[in-house]
């Protein structure tokens, strides 16, 4: 389903204006395309499994895995724990971010999600396998080259089992001889008891004969109040951060970022050379604020960060925390992600 055309049309045609009021009409257009994205439009599928959790201070829907029928059925991201809804106190923290939606397109998808980095992808033959973590096993194609943007098809999908209570979901998605791996990854989700509190809890066990050598980082696709990104958005860290690149359109604070103005598509702010950041799991400490809505969110880890980069466009803000993953044949590694929602 196409939500709206990537074709470009001059904006004085499309709203009927003479050339001379251009810039104004231009400014109007970014409004409306800015609003076009935070209207929330999702596919109107009643078949797309979906579940609702709450712990009567957060309520949050969940999109459920499914090869058939999913949300997301791409070949980039965990498919477990895809939240298009979370509201507290009157406040929205996740949402449709982006212009164009397609199952099988690999940013198509909403909320703190994961993304694990490709396993034995260099070693399959072309029409091999590879895997990823919380997808499944994967097709190589005959070009030979990663293509982390990319399509894969789904060759081996696994086995996706969930349970669900009334302030959670446990999703296990166990896989079994794709290309000489297996594991069982289990993922829950859960709202604490009494807290404006949301914990991904992760355990992941190498059932096979290889070594599971990869990454994994949380995307989190923050939508606060459907407000655009600039200078009422502010993203924080618990140290002092360096950068060897500036960016025009946003600066770096000691410990945040700031925005210098509001950001129009198809403009993105990105730091990929994040420094400041020690082996201790304090540092794995971020907050992401709107500062006109009074909403904020507060995300920490129990590992230690191997990476950390920041990705922005004008509809989301995304500190992208990466840890590293390495699991010997019959271990099992676990990780926790924790999210305090607050106003202010």
């Amino acid at each position: 389903m196409i939500i709206c055309s990537r074709k470009k049309v001059p904006l004085h045609k499309i709203l009927g204006h003479q050339k001379k009021n251009y810039k104004c009409m231009k400014k109007i257009g970014n409004i409306v395309i800015i609003s076009i994205f935070f209207l929330g439009f999702q596919p109107i599928w009643a078949e797309i499994p979906q579940i609702e959790i709450t712990n009567q201070l957060i309520t949050a829907k969940l999109y459920l895995p499914d090869k058939e029928q999913g949300y997301y059925r791409g070949s980039r991201f965990d498919w477990s724990g895809v939240i298009p809804e979370l509201k507290y106190q009157g406040h929205d923290y996740f949402g449709q971010w982006f212009p164009v939606y397609d199952p099988k397109i690999h940013d198509a998808i909403c909320g703190p999600v994961e993304e694990f980095s490709a396993i034995g992808f260099e070693q399959a033959s072309n029409g091999g396998e590879f895997i990823r973590i919380g997808i499944g096993g994967l097709r190589k194609p005959a070009d030979n080259r990663f293509e982390r943007f990319g399509y894969y098809e789904l060759s081996n999908p696994g086995k996706w089992t969930i349970k669900k209570a009334k302030d959670r979901v446990v999703f296990t998605h166990q896989l079994k001889d794709a290309a000489g791996y297996s594991y069982t990854y289990e993922k829950k989700v859960r709202l604490v008891k009494g807290k404006p509190q949301m914990i991904l809890e992760h355990k992941l066990k190498n059932t096979g004969k290889k070594a599971i050598q990869t990454n994994v980082y949380c995307h989190n696709f923050f939508t606060i109040d459907r407000q655009p990104t600039g200078p009422n958005s502010v993203v924080k860290f618990a140290f002092p951060v360096s950068i060897t690149k500036e960016n025009p359109l946003a600066r770096i604070n000691n410990r945040q970022i700031e925005y210098l103005r509001e950001l129009v598509p198809p403009e993105t702010v990105s730091f990929t050379d994040i420094q400041g950041y020690g082996n201790s799991v304090k540092d794995y400490d971020f907050r992401i604020e709107n500062t006109k809505t009074g909403a904020g969110v507060r995300i920490t880890g129990n590992r230690p960060l191997a990476k950390i980069i920041y990705w922005s466009s004008p509809t989301t803000q995304c500190p992208e925390p990466f840890i590293d993953i390495n699991i010997q044949p019959g271990e099992t590694f676990s990780w926790n992600i924790i999210f305090d929602f607050y106003t202010f």
